[in-house]
């Protein structure tokens, strides 16, 4: 699987051996456990704990969280236990995989326990926000729940109208925000884009093809700007720097 190889060769760029070795088991681990396992799109399981590996693997993240990001389905899905992934990876690795699985539970309670079809309100979702990182004692555990998150919104066409629904709203009122608070800006973006595809298909693809349409024209006009604004900084004796950026389709 060419995601795999994208992995490793990341890992290998940054992570001292012995720990990119630690990497490479717990990719071997993962691999055998899920064997035989499907996505709902069809594909083979191990797709989606490799996409969030590999998330987390461009930010440069420590070797035990792109391990546990590997495994981080295993217990909830997979014949081993927490205790298992202990003997096998050590308490690191463990504690992060069940960590995730906490979340996970949570996630499916708070799902359970409000009208899928209207958006939480603030104070619901500052609330679940607070709990997310309260229960997460280690703020990778919050790092692999993005991730995981991120590529469940990737691949949710494979569900079905309300079951979208319901977790494009949950992505826009919790996760996206967490992103947002956690410093992760592309992360962000992205779950928030995904998230109105979904919410609001006419408006997205409305706005989606007027940007693709003039996105050169809004690409030179930032590069225009830019340079005035530095001209009249450098004028005005300001020492500065001045960058910009086109939106994106939800912004």
């Amino acid at each position: 699987m060419r995601a795999m190889d994208q992995l490793l060769d990341k890992i290998r760029d940054y992570l001292p051996q012995e720990r990119a070795e630690l990497v490479e088991r717990a990719l071997d681990y993962a691999v055998r456990v899920h064997d035989g396992q499907s996505r709902r799109s069809g594909g083979p399981y191990i797709e989606h704990p490799v996409s969030a590996a590999k998330y987390l693997a461009d930010l440069s993240l420590d070797a035990p969280t792109i391990a546990a990001a590997l495994l981080h389905d295993v217990v909830e899905d997979c014949d081993v236990t927490v205790d298992d992934l202990r003997r096998e990876f050590g308490d690191d690795v463990a504690s992060l995989v069940d960590g995730v699985t906490k979340l996970t539970k949570l996630d499916s309670l708070a799902s359970d326990d409000r009208d899928v079809h209207r958006p939480a309100n603030d104070r619901q979702a500052e609330s679940l926000r607070k709990m997310l990182v309260a229960m997460a004692e280690d703020i990778r555990v919050v790092l692999i729940k993005l991730a995981d998150r991120l590529h469940n919104m990737q691949t949710l066409g494979a569900l079905g109208p309300d079951r979208r629904e319901a977790i494009a709203q949950e992505t826009l009122d919790i996760y996206a925000p967490l992103a947002h608070r956690l410093g992760m800006g592309e992360v962000k973006w992205q779950l928030e884009d995904l998230a109105f595809r979904y919410l609001q298909p006419n408006q997205y693809r409305a706005i989606s093809k007027l940007l693709s349409s003039k996105r050169q024209e809004r690409e030179a006009y930032v590069r225009q700007v830019t340079e005035v604004l530095k001209r009249e900084l450098v004028r005005a004796n300001f020492n500065a720097e001045v960058t910009g950026r086109p939106k994106h389709i939800y912004s």
